[in-house]
């Protein structure tokens, strides 16, 4: 029986030794990935702290000696760049708050409504998430030339409107399917309409999903540069990464001013993240990505 005991114990303190060096090696594969991930952040963070004459040394340094607030200030007050960034708030919150709200009317329609042709139609709206964005330049571009939308931002809006639809409505299609029928039963007992379902039962059920939606949907607006490039001409009416891409090619060698443009660019981004992470990971995962 001690034999045995002593087996068991040797036996169980190899099973331990062998999980605590799995999760020491997980450890140590997660933390090199985030010092990867992280690094060329902290440069462009460093870098845009120092003067030009310091941006090109060797070995890099990852802590400016000396700092420099400069590269902000001129970002800031050349080029009009509170303009651009003006005209990509507008056109970012404008699109996002459209393209949420048809893509939950719509995912609710695909979710509680039976009619003809609905897996059709929904088949064919996902069949547009296959096609890259840039084969759509020359349809998007006669389209908007076709109904005035030329070098505007409301022309912008409508196109990144629409082509968000297509992502939002199968994400909160598969979080809004997953919410119990029998609600919807109780409030049409009640006398609620769909509207009123939709709006006082649906959405606040689906924030989760809605925060997953706005993310996406405000980041994408907020990078894209191709349709962009392609619809505006007028520099008064560039958005910010149009804005960037000349910034850069005038100043092709101030690498500390175009990468202080580019954080004060990134801040939008990081303020909707904060605002929506806490619904945004509970989105994730609890099917805000179920089909």
């Amino acid at each position: 029986m001690t034999a045995i005991r002593t087996q068991t114990t040797h036996a169980r303190s190899g099973t331990a030794a062998a999980r605590g060096a799995a999760t020491t090696f997980r450890y140590v594969v997660l933390i090199v990935g985030a010092l990867v991930m992280v690094t060329p952040f902290v440069y462009m963070v460093s870098t845009s702290f120092k003067a030009q004459a310091y941006v090109l040394t060797f070995p890099p340094q990852f802590i400016p000696n000396p700092a420099t607030t400069a590269n902000y200030s001129e970002a800031l007050t050349s080029q009009n760049f509170l303009l651009y960034f003006g005209n990509s708030l507008i056109v970012a919150v404008t699109a996002t708050a459209f393209s949420v709200l048809i893509s939950s009317m719509m995912a609710f329609a695909f979710a509680r409504f039976a009619f003809v042709g609905k897996e059709l139609i929904f088949r064919i709206l996902l069949a547009g998430l296959a096609i890259p964005a840039v084969m759509l330049l020359i349809p998007q571009f006669v389209l908007a030339k076709y109904w005035n939308l030329l070098d505007s931002l409301p022309g912008l809006i409508v196109f990144y409107v629409a082509g968000s639809l297509a992502l939002n409505t199968f994400l909160l299609r598969g979080f809004l399917a997953s919410i119990p029928g029998e609600l919807d039963q109780a409030m049409q007992v009640d006398g609620a309409s769909a509207w009123s379902r939709y709006w006082r039962l649906a959405l606040p059920l689906a924030r989760p999903a809605i925060a997953t939606a706005t993310i996406f949907t405000f980041l994408a607006c907020w990078d894209e540069f191709p349709l962009a490039l392609t619809m505006i001409n007028s520099p008064e009416r560039r958005t910010l990464p149009l804005a960037i891409a000349a910034f850069h090619g005038a100043n092709a060698t101030q690498w500390g001013l175009v990468f202080a443009a580019s954080l004060i660019a990134v801040i939008p981004v990081i303020i909707v993240f904060l605002v929506f992470q806490r619904h945004f990971v509970q989105g994730l995962t609890s099917g805000a990505v179920k089909g």
